[in-house]
């Protein structure tokens, strides 16, 4: 083989550009990073869990998108066997008063634009 520094070479640097993002994190410490939510309220429970919320709410408020619009349902059992309004502005935001400290913060971390402010109004946040 004639070119074995060459290959050697590249082999090197492709592993030390593909280790750069591992070896930024464990520098830098954000590995672990993940912000800080803050709900708003006092409220114990959400309509699911909080690990059900955190994982499928999107699929839980497009659910919830089709019944009333579609199918004319306004109420929703939860898991635990409570009834609840389905309505994000009314439901959601009932608790979750504060859309900046709360969805926008993980929104932004995942880089994620939901479009249900397309639609729905962004509650005015209360200031104590």
């Amino acid at each position: 083989m004639f070119d074995k520094g060459k290959v050697i070479a590249g082999i090197v640097i492709f592993f030390v550009i593909l280790l750069i993002p591992f070896w930024y994190n464990a520098v830098t410490g954000k590995a672990g990073y993940a912000p800080e939510l803050k709900p708003g309220t006092d409220a114990k429970e959400c309509v699911e869990k909080t690990s059900f919320m955190k994982e499928k709410h999107t699929e839980l408020l497009t659910k919830w998108k089709e019944a009333v619009v579609r199918n004319g349902e306004r109420e929703y059992r939860a898991s635990n066997g409570k009834t609840y309004v389905m309505s994000l502005t009314g439901t959601c935001m009932g608790c979750h008063t504060n859309k900046e400290q709360f969805c926008d913060r993980c929104h932004n971390y995942t880089n994620v634009k939901p479009y249900c402010w397309d639609c729905h109004n962004v509650p005015k946040v209360v200031k104590k």
